[in-house]
């Protein structure tokens, strides 16, 4: 079974955990709570990622 679009949806996938862990290590907070986002985008680069974008913590706007 030949899936055209995988290597797409996978280059889309690391590139929002790119930006995702680029954004985690560049946001306020204790290293601690940093290391165990990078750790969960990881592991879970798909679900990584949907979980800090709705959970994750907010910048402020001014």
């Amino acid at each position: 079974m030949d899936m055209p679009f995988g290597g797409l949806v996978g280059l889309l996938i690391l590139i929002a955990d790119i930006w995702a862990i680029l954004n985690v290590i560049q946001a306020r907070g204790e290293l601690v709570q940093k290391l165990l986002w990078i750790v969960l985008i990881v592991v879970l680069p798909l679900l990584g990622v949907i979980i800090w974008y709705f959970a994750g913590p907010r910048a402020s706007k001014l």
